[in-house]
């Protein structure tokens, strides 16, 4: 089995710098390569690359068509059987493809994702979102903290696809955000199986700021009811969960307003017990308070984004593409 590391990346060369120095110190032995793909970056790290001559890297520039597309150029012109997709602001265990080669060779799958972690070295407010995109706490495990949610749907900031499975499926579609579920569904319907490696996580930075989070969760709230009406088969009660938490707090807030404070208790004893895990879980108060506000911004802006899609999308019966064109990168 020969890896193909495929990294897009755009105007961001100071991470790449960090994630081929983390690849620098990986202890596996066997001969890999890294892909990286410049997607259309008015400021290129080509010269960040050159720095790193142990490392066996191919690097390509391309006109900005998005991610997606960014990643099936790499898997293209990649030499390997399969393929492992990372973004630019992970940095990566040096550990992290012994324990993938191990899984692969144990229970061999065409597709596989793995969790995301914070470094001790994250700002306080990375590790706060990294602690409620992945507790079960609020997004019940899915981004890779349990495999109880019936089959995995890798995420492509860390994933692993054989070269088979992406010659059959051809890749990531053009929707983003959203290409990552689009492309786990369209890999079960062809017959191929995804896992969930644990052991195999990567430290994602998310070098994001609370208004480009709530940016970033509500592109994910508005995408589910897209891929919904794509593969209603695959469309879950649970997706709802977001928005029905956000109506029922800006609810129970407006009914304060009449002397019914009770729901508005319900909440609170959520956010305080969400605020105490990430504290002891963080070894932060601080970073615990920052959770509970990270919580707010992710269930608003997911909650809001998925009923403005669910409505134009099922109930106005419009194309996604007309609806939220700014969601589909032209090839």
């Amino acid at each position: 089995m020969y890896f193909s590391l495929i990294i897009p990346v755009y105007n961001r060369p100071d991470e790449i710098d960090e994630l081929l120095e983390s690849l620098v110190c990986q202890t596996f032995k066997e001969n890999y390569e890294i892909v990286i793909i410049e997607d259309g970056s008015s400021i290129d790290c080509k010269l960040i690359v050159e720095k790193y001559t142990s490392l066996s890297i191919s690097y390509y520039y391309k006109a900005n068509t998005g991610p997606g597309d960014s990643r099936n150029f790499g898997m293209r012109v990649a030499k390997g059987d399969y393929f492992i997709v990372l973004d630019s602001d992970c940095i990566i265990p040096s550990d992290y493809l012994e324990k993938v080669k191990r899984s692969l060779d144990s229970e061999y799958v065409d597709c596989f994702g793995g969790p995301d972690k914070a470094l001790d070295s994250f700002l306080d407010i990375q590790k706060a979102i990294n602690f409620t995109m992945t507790s079960f706490l609020t997004t019940g495990g899915i981004r890779g903290g349990s495999e109880k949610i019936g089959k995995f749907q890798p995420r492509s900031f860390n994933m692993g696809i054989s070269k088979k499975a992406f010659e059959v499926s051809e890749g990531f579609g053009n929707i983003h955000p959203g290409e990552d579920p689009d492309l786990s569904i369209r890999l079960w319907k062809a017959g191929f199986q995804t896992k969930l490696i644990s052991e195999a996580y990567v430290f994602h930075k998310r070098r994001i700021d609370w208004n480009k989070f709530y940016i970033q969760v509500n592109k994910f709230g508005l995408a589910r009811p897209i891929l919904n009406k794509w593969y209603p088969e695959y469309a879950k009660i649970t997706f709802w969960f977001p928005t029905l938490f956000m109506l029922g707090f800006l609810g129970s807030l407006l009914l304060t307003f009449f002397k019914v404070p009770y729901f508005i208790y319900l909440f609170g004893c959520y956010f305080l017990i969400l605020g105490i895990v990430s504290t002891i879980q963080n070894k932060s108060i601080k970073i615990g308070y920052y959770s509970i506000i990270a919580a707010i911004i992710q269930f608003y802006g997911y909650g809001k984004g998925f009923l403005n899609s669910y409505i134009q999308v099922h109930l106005l019966n419009k194309e996604p593409e007309l609806a939220f064109p700014k969601m589909f990168f032209k090839k």
